[in-house]
């Protein structure tokens, strides 16, 4: 799944692309993706709008239009967003291709979804985002202690509470597993249960995770991709995500695979103990 480091390259890749430009059409092949409004309605209402700014917040990706409206896409667990030449033959299998955003200046914005998951909506602002998001962890306000704050409230393990987008917004099960490990947290540690130091620990190295992970270009697991079709390269630098069977690249200890509330977790038992540390 596109967390944080990867939307955020995405939307780097797509600013100098598409800032300035009209959206001229619109074509929806998976209905089912317009959360709002109605499918009609969005095709009728998107063609003419100039894209003044491209953001993003959480996992999403958000394009503020000069109209005041924002058009707001999730790309969940299989999506990506290809900009490619208009007429230039689609490389990606046609089942695969949701929706199709014509641009004024030559160019379509491919929304490609396998497993046909992801969402769009327009709407009048990003209010509706800002209820169910918790803090940007590489914002300024992002503290040891909002994050001390934000942990005391809950008994859930650990790396269930850091991929509540609740508590804290872009971190899914990829950048949980490493952030622990290089804080060497259990992920079944108890959240509230952190003491000062690990809770330094862990501030410093989820935001040292996901810095890192910009700067490769995100992570390419599965279906992954930039806009201009090239992959990531930040899973050739885990420690301990995707990595069930190998040893820890610091003790040489196998890394083992858990469920953690159903996510599949990956962590280096002796790296990370189940006690305080």
């Amino acid at each position: 799944m596109p967390e944080l480091p990867e939307v955020e390259t995405i939307v780097n890749d797509l600013r100098p692309e598409l800032v300035g430009s009209c959206f001229t059409g619109v074509s929806i092949s998976w209905h089912r993706m317009v959360l709002q409004p109605s499918v009609s309605e969005f095709q009728r209402r998107l063609p003419g709008q100039v894209i003044t700014e491209i953001a993003r917040r959480g996992k999403y990706l958000i394009f503020r239009l000069a109209s005041g409206e924002s058009l707001i896409l999730h790309l969940r667990m299989t999506g990506s967003l290809l900009l490619q030449r208009k007429g230039k033959h689609h490389s990606e299998p046609l089942s695969y291709i949701t929706a199709i955003f014509s641009l004024d200046n030559g160019t379509e914005l491919l929304f490609t979804d396998r497993r046909k998951l992801g969402t769009v909506s327009l709407v009048p602002g990003e209010a509706e985002l800002e209820g169910k998001l918790g803090p940007e962890p590489l914002g300024p306000t992002f503290t040891p202690k909002v994050l001390s704050e934000r942990l005391n409230r809950h008994k859930a393990p650990i790396k269930a509470v850091l991929c509540d987008q609740e508590v804290i917004a872009g971190i899914g099960n990829m950048y949980a597993d490493e952030a622990l490990f290089l804080a060497r947290i259990h992920p079944l540690r108890a959240a509230g249960s952190l003491n000062e130091d690990e809770i330094k620990r862990l501030h410093h190295a989820i935001r040292e995770v996901l810095r890192n992970a910009i700067g490769r270009g995100g992570a390419s697991i599965s279906d992954y991709r930039r806009p201009g079709g090239e992959t990531g390269s930040q899973q050739n630098a885990f420690y301990v995500a995707h990595r069930g069977g190998e040893t820890c690249k610091v003790c040489a200890t196998p890394i083992e695979r858990i469920p953690v509330r159903n996510r599949g977790t990956y962590f280096c038992p002796r790296c990370q103990q189940t006690t305080c540390s």
